[in-house]
């Protein structure tokens, strides 16, 4: 047998996907282990060799292809446990990261606190050396300041160091032998260059991007070699391929140089799964949520792919690379419940983690956290949760809503778990609003992919709120995001700067630099292991209306440029344009200008097709289990309601709401509002009951 693995490292579980050629596919969760994530990896290989009755070696050595999603550098960054980090950057503008685009981030709160740079002032080495804004050089580099700026950050024991010059982007020259300086005075320090990360106009970003690069670098290579050592010993000979932001995967060497490119790592191959699991209804767009023991994730998809942006924020900082535009929030299965100074009831974003965990857990935990609620609500069986390998507690559940929410609040124990329920839902339906409606679309317009450990139990009420008429409920639910590994290809995103009024533009210029970095992309795919036929390069433009400041980018064909298609690409930037904001200025002939030329060379991988199920028409009957007492949110009140065992239900079954549906790994509440249906993939699909709010 040849498996393929995909293995998703979160902050309360590790979620690990199994597929054999035989296209079984199996999913597998256990606790993560903060203090080494790779501990956690590897303790998931044994629970699936132990499912097989194999020893752990005798699996690895079955493994072809393990893919791997970490948060191991969100975390660093999260927690500002990154590496000690210098940087060597162009004299007078060392405060650049300080100072920021100088823009207050929130405008009228005078008492928000400046976010604390990554790298101290006084490992911020100014060195002499300049280039203008076309890369002709005005004031040769300094090399004597950057042997000087070295041997400091040498004494300060850096482990990282980053180059950004100004305007480097023109002109890579002073930055190059800088870095060559860099090299021979800390030859085991990790380098960041910004020419090599981010070469692009914006000072700011590509400094705080390159930075962000350098302070997980060392973080991140450690990671990734104790994962390698433990991967061998255990006797895996397969390929390694570490999931990147923009929803592409890479072999571990690549995002060892940028391993900022790391950064959603996790959660950017749920909605390469969603696409899949929406594909069987013949639809293209989905928002796709991942409600994990953590956090609550948010994302769209628009024909097939993931909305991208190419500049976000991690904790305050600026990262400038092109990401998955992921909405995460704190509300997952762990988040803490807690009555602030006014009297509110809020969940979150506080989380119990893993250890202690929920106080139903029984390893410590006395706070109380959403999935303490869902027990008390009677949605989860303290028996059967995790399959039974987890028996909850909901003596110590009871206890701490007690303590830490009803008895502040003066309400019964069920009453303040009922509340705990409505404010988390309330939190995520936020979080779909920010993924839709601040894109100017109608979430009504969507169907609600719903995955994590806990979404099932809270997605009828999310998209009860939002109106969202269908929801789809994988089988692969509590393991999406690993899921999604395995039907993830390869990615690379390259960018130059290249500033011009698009009608000035040296048009030829423009086509060298989308083949060089086709070249680019062709030579690391190649290496590996995508042939030439497999991979695909497209080009795209950031535009924008002369005096804007924010551009769009905008996917254009290589023969556009090719012949230089004025119109035809303005006619791209205008529709899109539109389609984000609600408007275009074609009609006053408002010019274009240029900023950057992206590529993105994606290489084709083979993907595991996803099992059907075995169709047993619309009677439910045999999969029932017994009834069990819960809270029905649209009645404010308990009742009794059917219980099904997910494994046995068929394709066609339809199940109507009120009802619970109980997985080893997830377990759905249907609310009276819905009603279920398996389709032929396994997926539960509700759909809202007519009358209810939602829209068909």
């Amino acid at each position: 047998m040849r498996y393929k693995i995909g293995i998703d490292v979160g902050g309360t579980f590790t979620d690990l996907f199994l597929w054999s050629p035989a296209g079984a596919v199996e999913t597998f969760k256990v606790l993560s282990t903060p203090e080494d994530p790779s501990i956690g990896v590897l303790e998931g290989l044994a629970a699936i060799a132990e499912s097989k009755g194999e020893s752990l070696e005798a699996l690895a050595a079955q493994v072809t292809t393990i893919v791997h999603g970490t948060t191991v550098t969100t975390n660093a960054v999260l927690t500002r446990g990154g590496a000690r980090t210098g940087l060597v950057t162009t004299q007078g503008v060392r405060d650049a990261l300080e100072m920021r685009r100088g823009i207050r981030e929130e405008q009228y709160n005078n008492r928000l606190q400046n976010v604390v740079p990554l790298v101290p002032r006084r490992l911020r080495r100014p060195v002499r050396g300049r280039l203008d804004y076309a890369g002709t050089e005005l004031l040769p580099l300094a090399e004597e300041d950057v042997r000087a700026a070295a041997a400091l950050l040498k004494r300060e024991g850096c482990q990282a160091v980053a180059v950004c010059l100004m305007n480097a982007f023109a002109n890579p020259a002073h930055e190059e032998r800088a870095a060559a300086i860099v090299r021979e005075e800390l030859p085991g320090a990790y380098l960041s260059v910004s020419t090599e990360v981010l070469p692009t106009i914006r000072f700011y970003n590509r400094t705080s991007t390159t930075v962000l690069n350098a302070y997980v670098g060392p973080v991140f290579g450690a990671y990734m070699g104790s994962l390698a050592s433990r991967l061998q010993e255990a006797g895996f000979r397969g390929v390694l391929l570490i999931m990147q932001s923009n929803g592409g995967v890479a072999l571990p060497e690549v995002t060892a140089r940028h391993a900022a490119s790391t950064l959603l790592s996790g959660p950017a191959a749920g909605p390469r799964a969603g696409v899949a699991y929406v594909l069987e209804h013949g639809r293209q767009d989905a928002v796709v949520v991942d409600m994990g023991g953590t956090s609550f994730d948010a994302s769209l998809v628009q024909q097939g792919e993931a909305a991208l942006n190419n500049e976000g924020e991690i904790d305050r900082l600026c990262i400038a690379l092109p990401m998955l535009a992921i909405t995460t929030i704190g509300a997952g299965g762990g988040s803490i419940g807690w009555v602030d100074e006014g009297g509110l009831l809020n969940m979150g974003p506080q989380s119990a983690g893993a250890r202690p965990g929920p106080a139903c857990y029984g390893r410590g935990g006395e706070l109380a956290a959403c999935t303490d609620a869902d027990l008390l609500l009677g949605y989860l069986d303290p028996d059967y949760f995790a399959g039974g390998k987890l028996r909850l507690d909901p003596v110590r559940a009871r206890r701490a809503i007690e303590t830490h929410i009803a008895w502040p609040l003066g309400l019964d124990v069920d009453e303040a778990a009922a509340g705990m329920y409505r404010v988390i839902n309330t939190n995520m339906a936020h979080g779909v609003r920010e993924v839709t409606v601040k894109r100017g679309l109608d979430p009504r317009a969507f169907p609600l992919v719903v995955a994590g450990g806990a979404g099932a139990l809270h997605a009828c009420m999310i998209a009860r709120e939002l109106e969202m008429p269908l929801l789809i409920v994988p089988p692969t639910a509590s393991v999406l995001c690993a899921a999604g590994m395995l039907l993830s290809d390869l990615q690379h995103d390259f960018v130059r700067s290249s500033v011009t009024p698009l009608a000035a533009a040296d048009w030829r210029a423009l086509l060298s630099l989308v083949d060089e970095m086709t070249a680019a992309g062709a030579s690391q795919l190649e290496v590996e292991g995508i042939p030439p036929e497999r991979a695909t390069h497209q080009a795209a433009l950031d535009l924008r209306y002369i005096k804007q400041y924010h551009e769009v980018t905008v996917p254009v064909p290589r023969a556009a440029i090719e012949r230089a298609d004025l119109d035809g690409i303005a006619a791209l930037f205008h529709a899109r344009h539109n389609q984000l904001y609600g408007y275009d200025l074609a009609a006053e002939g408002t010019p274009l200008e240029l900023i950057n030329v992206r590529v993105k060379s994606v290489g084709l991988a083979e993907k595991p097709a996803l099992p059907r199920l075995q169709a047993g028409g619309t009677d439910p009957g045999a999969a029932l289990k017994g009834r069990r007492r819960v809270f029905l949110p649209e009645r404010v009140a308990f009742g009794e309601a059917p219980v099904y065992d997910g494994h046995r239900l068929r394709a066609g079954n339809v199940i109507p709401g009120p009802a619970l549906i109980e997985r080893t790994d997830t377990t759905i509440f249907v609310s009276e509002s819905f009603s279920a249906r398996v389709d032929g993939l396994g997926s539960c699909v509700l759909s809202a009951s007519a009358g209810s709010g939602g829209n068909e």
